[in-house]
């Protein structure tokens, strides 16, 4: 017999929303995006599937918040290795790991959804500014140790390893090797940020 939803005790405001993103969550990690349904949702919310329409109109932007209230909350600044290949490395792994789970599910359903609606690119923008953030980290402590100048940093140098990266995540598929990551770093990163 199913769940219903109005027999339980009654949640509102941040436990509810709460609620639906980790089940929204779990559910991504169980199904895939593809599987992903505002019914599932709900059932394994226990809440109607009103209470999520109200907050998300789409599964897409379901699935973004959930993606980042889950794996996302608080970025935080990347670690600290103490020399620039080294915080390089920790962020582009970082991201690769990210993008191997249903964060890169959701990026592939974002970006396929907004060849259709151009409108979700904003959605996009949210994983890209979180990657941009920490990449601006880095460049700050590698300035402040002398290993690169200030005039070397560029918008397009700041964002060259992680488009590689993305790359490398839409053209073959969600696991990106390590090898292609110290490639990255090693042949185009460091080479760009430090001319």
């Amino acid at each position: 017999m199913a769940y219903d939803h109005r027999r339980g005790p009654r949640r509102r405001g941040e436990a509810l929303e709460a609620a639906i993103l980790r089940a929204a969550f779990d559910e991504l990690v169980e199904v895939g995006y593809g599987g992903l349904t505002m019914d599932r949702v709900a059932a394994r919310a226990h809440t109607s599937k009103a209470s999520l329409y109200r907050r998300w109109p789409s599964r897409v932007e379901l699935a973004v918040h959930a993606v980042f209230h889950t794996l996302l909350p608080d970025p935080g600044a990347p670690p600290d290795t103490g020399s620039l290949r080294g915080d390089l490395l920790a962020l582009l792994r970082r991201s690769a790991q990210l993008l191997a789970g249903p964060a890169g599910e959701v990026v592939r359903a974002v970006l396929s959804e907004t060849l259709h609606d151009p409108g979700r690119v904003a959605e996009l923008h949210r994983f890209a500014s979180v990657v941009e953030q920490g990449m601006q980290e880095v460049v700050r402590r590698a300035i402040s140790r002398g290993e690169i100048v200030e005039t070397a940093v560029t918008p397009r140098r700041l964002e060259a390893g992680q488009a590689l990266l993305r790359q490398h995540f839409l053209f073959n598929g969600p696991v990106v090797p390590d090898t292609v990551i110290v490639e990255i770093v090693d042949e185009v990163a460091i080479p760009l940020l430090s001319n």
